[in-house]
């Protein structure tokens, strides 16, 4: 009796760890293809999963700091979504390339167009940025999804001290700036050579006629938290197995 209820408790904390894993990685990110350099270009995608079993994913909302402005946003077709971007008027103007800039990218929407982001499913929506920052780090992309059933999330919330909010907004983490300063890590590293190429790619995209040139995007890799869940379920295990020794160890002495 006393071995069916260690089986069963371990079995229940190894289907916990399981649920509260992917509860507790799906949220919407954004990650960068290389490096996102200071006062360079960078081609990164907005990662959106889906987190409910009774729903799907109709749109998503990623919004950009305008005291960080980024003079383009250009985001790369999905197909079945419809891509919006909106720009706002800057109080005080931005030079690029030896030209004024007045106004920025505020916001970019994509909306489903015959396609939905599913139960247990998950979307990327490349972007390509220029000309980021250089006076910050990071940058702070506050994004708000939207499920088919009129359901809301907010994905909002900036984190203050070690512990994660519950909606944590996504966030874009600059390197420091290299040479070239155009995203590219003044380094002969395979991963500096890639960071070049990505941001290569996207300053290409930018410069291009009329600013309509599509920018490749690599596959990026998903984020795999199976590896941490199959080594907590370990871990219980092994505790089961001690606790069978312990009892049999018992008997034997009895």
């Amino acid at each position: 009796m006393n071995l069916s209820r260690v089986a069963l408790a371990a079995g229940t904390a190894a289907a916990s760890v399981v649920l509260l894993s992917g509860t507790a990685f799906a949220h919407v990110g954004v990650q960068p293809q290389g490096q996102a350099a200071q006062g360079g270009y960078a081609t990164v995608n907005v990662k959106v999963p889906n987190e409910r079993d009774n729903a799907s994913t109709v749109k998503l909302e990623v919004n950009f700091p305008l005291d960080h402005p980024l003079a383009s946003v250009m985001p790369q077709p999905v197909p079945g979504w419809k891509a919006e971007v909106t720009k706002t008027k800057l109080d005080k103007p931005l030079t690029l390339h030896g030209k004024q800039i007045n106004e920025a990218v505020s916001k970019v929407t994509w909306t489903a167009d015959g396609s939905k982001i599913g139960p247990g499913q998950f979307q990327q929506f490349p972007l390509s940025l220029g000309q980021l920052p250089e006076n910050t780090d990071q940058l702070v992309l506050k994004a708000i999804q939207t499920y088919d059933n009129d359901e809301v999330v907010r994905w909002i919330e900036e984190q203050k001290g070690s512990e994660e909010p519950q909606y944590p907004a996504p966030v874009l983490k600059l390197s420091p700036a290299g040479e070239d300063h155009h995203g590219g890590a003044a380094s002969t590293a395979p991963t500096a050579s890639a960071s070049a190429s990505a941001s290569a790619d996207a300053k290409a995209g930018h410069e291009s006629d009329g600013g309509h040139a599509t920018t490749e995007t690599a596959s990026a890799s998903s984020t795999d938290t199976m590896a941490r869940v199959l080594g907590v379920v370990g871990i219980l295990v092994g505790l089961a197995g001690i606790a069978f020794g312990v009892l049999a160890g018992r008997r034997r002495s009895a």
